[in-house]
């Protein structure tokens, strides 16, 4: 009998000793090698989203008139102006910015361009900024328009007539 386990140890052995070389003859497939670039930083978790931005500046009113205060608010209000008059376009914002830039382009009924100026504006609140325009000889009788832009953007316009 111990012939017997002798040659069933033996012959174990040796199905164990084809399992192991036969397995040994396996290559296994390496995984692709990752470029070599440097790793990206990890994402932080959860962030909160940015700070809203300041709402700004933006044009509440204009008003055309013959006469402006110190406080560049038009004082004798009115859309209809005489030939000499000098006729006044006062900007109200609101907001704040640490500078905005308001045009006033004053146009004929033709389209015809009558002047252009521009202003850079660094309000801290409600303000007010005026612009002007005048002609000695008189401006010819007829329609006319302002019209505001805020930062290269049409924010208002105003329509009025020399009679």
């Amino acid at each position: 009998m111990n012939t017997s386990r002798t040659q069933q140890f033996g012959l174990i052995a040796a199905l164990a000793g084809a399992l192991a070389l036969s397995a040994c003859g396996k290559k296994e497939e390496a995984p692709p090698a990752a470029p070599a670039t440097t790793p990206a930083p990890a994402a932080p978790a959860e962030t909160a989203p940015p700070p809203a931005a300041p709402a700004g500046v933006e044009v509440s009113a204009v008003d055309l008139g013959t006469a402006v205060g110190p406080d560049q608010k038009v004082t004798a209000p009115t859309t209809e102006f005489a030939p000499t008059d000098t006729i006044y376009a006062a900007v109200s914002t609101t907001g704040t910015a640490p500078n905005a830039v308001l045009d006033a382009k004053w146009t004929f009924q033709d389209g015809q361009t009558v002047n252009e100026s521009s202003q850079t504006i660094a309000p801290s609140g409600p303000a007010v900024t005026s612009f002007h325009i005048s002609k000695p000889d008189g401006w010819p009788a007829g329609n006319y328009k302002v019209e505001i832009t805020l930062d290269g953007k049409m924010v208002a316009s105003k329509d009025f007539t020399v009679k």
